[in-house]
């Protein structure tokens, strides 16, 4: 048997292997070891001498020294902590009350908790199990049809190893060596899109047939207003932005209200603050696109520009400097001075060398782009719907629409504003992913005991977990190294590449054929198998086919989602089966997760058709 045949069967056999329900990790350094040791066998030598135990070492060695990997527990442990810390249960009443008189509003309630819960944790099994205690009898009991909750939340939980910060695209960069803050960018817009189809097939469903989605009774529809809100109603007006400003100027009413109705200035202030937080929002948000898309970028244009002038009016110096002192160019990667032996065309060279180097005075650099065509006009159309949006609800800010939001800046905004300065300092390049996922953490701690949730047995519990998977995610790491390796040293890599170049595939055809096989490896593997032993098989061929790495990993991690939502092993309805109430069927939770895997494809065609959806945010944020 020929080496490339023995890295064929190394591969079938380990898929075969997984399926018996052995560890991946392990199997996969066995396997590695076994067929190393075969391809590196000379009878001469003592086995011992075998150089696969060397490249065991130094595969190893690798695994454990790679940086991308650090930011894997930090945010493991912001996850569970947050998880332990039982901090989702207020943000879905608060969202459900936001949301009830949306079609199937406890639905809508779960997916966009279960996409924010994501968001901020990145662990499909913590989404789906704590959302399937939450969110499922609820919606049963509400009459809803069980295909229908099974598949919001399972489809639901998903979307946080896409969404970053996602633990699966950390895994993804380490195996295929690209950015992590690139790839970051990239799959965010995506992953949103994703999370709106599937919003849309929720609620197109429900108002399709209603009796999948019954309407809320209306005991359930009630905002519980409390008696302060009550007086301040009655007493002063029933817009509550009013009625806030009013009490805090002239309090003399509040003083002589009953004890329960009484508040002090302090609560008044907090009711003023509360009013105007999405008014703060909005303009703190416009303000910060206006500041890195324009004031921010400039600088940096100019900054870079300064030194790029200075170098070429040295090399214009250099070149006309006598030529019996030696001609003069410029180093293009150390800016160091060498001289060079007088040549007819030298001067030309020089210049030539130093204009074709160094960025030109008037072009800019590629990380620092302009801002998008015709921005000022969309920023200010932006600004002009959302001030009228802003009208709208202030008009309509009732005792109800008060006390919701109250609920969701107490429940939602600590974790929103955390997990966005997690992002923000990862995408505007202030941090590493491994620095703001020890920010992620360490503010995962403090909304936790500020919430007086997270005693030390729930810290024990997420610390072991942490620990627990981070092991397990390192220890797949080294496996698939070593497995990558003894399959490349044997030639299985080149043969493959070979059969797929036989078959004079055009981009499209090879974009479809191997998303389609990383589709079907879905069905009976998880996505951690298919990264670590076939992505790998798949990257070398991307630059024959001139297909941009950064569109084909999003794509992979977009067609990754159904490996948690096809059968046999769809680990969503397993980690939902466990917490189902005892009528909840397996078949039941497989029903309503299949529509889910269509929308995928659809979202694949959606990003494949439109490449800017994926390629624009991180080719304006980091250019090139």
């Amino acid at each position: 048997m020929s080496d490339p045949i023995l890295g064929l069967v190394m591969l079938s056999l380990i898929i075969v292997v997984i399926m018996l329900g052995f560890p991946t990790a392990f199997t996969l350094m066995g396997l590695g070891m076994m067929f190393g040791f075969a391809a590196f066998y000379d009878p001469a030598q003592s086995w011992t001498a075998n150089k696969v135990f060397t490249l065991m070492v130094q595969r190893t060695f690798g695994g454990m020294t790679n940086d991308v990997l650090l930011s894997i527990p930090l945010f493991v442990l912001m996850g569970y902590v947050m998880e332990r810390g039982a901090l989702v249960d207020k943000m879905f009443y608060s969202i459900q009350l936001a949301f009830r008189r949306l079609p199937a509003s406890l639905a809508v309630a779960t997916l966009i908790v279960c996409t924010f819960w994501g968001i901020a944790s990145g662990l499909v099994g913590a989404v789906v199990v704590l959302m399937g205690v939450i969110a499922m009898k609820p919606m049963l009991n509400a009459g809803y049809d069980t295909r229908l909750a099974a598949g919001v939340i399972t489809a639901g939980g998903t979307l946080g190893i896409l969404i970053p910060p996602s633990v699966m695209i950390i895994v993804y960069a380490a195996v295929a060596g690209q950015s992590v803050v690139k790839l970051y960018a990239a799959a965010m817009v995506p992953g949103f899109f994703l999370a709106f189809l599937y919003l849309v097939y929720i609620i197109g469903w429900a108002l399709i047939n209603p009796k999948v989605a019954p309407k809320l009774p209306p005991e359930q529809l009630v905002v519980p207003i409390p008696p302060t809100i009550r007086f301040l109603r009655d007493n002063y007006a029933h817009n509550m932005l009013v009625a806030s400003f009013k009490a805090l100027f002239s309090p003399a009413k509040l003083m002589n209200a009953p004890a329960d109705t009484r508040l002090s200035f302090a609560k008044i202030f907090k009711n003023v603050l509360a009013a105007l937080t999405p008014l703060a929002l909005v303009a703190v948000t416009m303000w910060g696109v206006w500041w890195y898309v324009i004031i921010h970028q400039q600088n940096e244009r100019d900054a870079l520009n300064v030194p790029v002038v200075t170098e070429l009016a040295q090399a214009a110096t250099s070149v006309a400097e006598p030529v019996e002192e030696g001609l003069v160019s410029l180093d293009a990667t150390s800016n160091n001075i060498k001289s060079k032996e007088p040549e007819v065309d030298a001067p030309l060279v020089a210049l030539d060398a130093a204009a074709g180097d160094a960025p030109s005075a008037d072009a800019a650099p590629e990380a620092a782009v302009g801002p998008p065509e015709n921005f000022e006009l969309y920023f200010g159309l932006t600004c002009i719907l959302f001030g009228l949006l802003l009208i709208y609800y202030y008009i309509k800010l009732d005792e109800e629409q008060f006390e919701i939001l109250k609920l969701l800046i107490e429940s939602v905004m600590p974790l929103g504003v955390l997990t966005l300065l997690v992002l923000a300092v990862i995408l505007l390049g202030i941090t590493t992913a491994t620095e703001s996922a020890a920010v992620g953490a360490l503010g995962a701690f403090v909304l936790a005991f500020q919430a007086g949730t997270l005693n030390f047995e729930r810290t024990k519990q997420a610390v072991f977990l942490t620990a627990k998977t981070t092991s397990m995610v390192c220890w797949l790491f080294v496996g698939s190294a070593l497995f990558s390796a003894v399959f490349t040293i044997l030639g299985g890599q080149t043969l493959i590449e070979k059969w797929v170049l036989m078959l004079d595939l055009t981009p499209i055809q090879f974009m479809l054929l191997s998303q389609a096989i990383i589709f079907f490896l879905g069905w009976p593997l998880e996505w951690t198998e298919i990264i670590v032993i076939f992505v790998p098989i798949f990257l070398p061929l991307l630059a024959h086919f001139n297909i941009d790495p950064l569109l084909w990993g999003t794509l992979v991690f977009v067609n990754l989602q159904a490996a948690f939502l096809s059968p046999p092993v769809a680990m969503s309805a397993f980690y939902l089966k466990g917490v189902s109430p005892p009528g909840v069927t397996l078949n039941q939770i497989f029903a309503g997760m299949m529509p889910y895997m269509f929308i995928v494809i659809a979202c694949m065609a959606f990003m494949y058709v439109w490449p800017g959806m994926t390629l624009w945010l991180p080719k304006f944020l980091y250019g090139g």
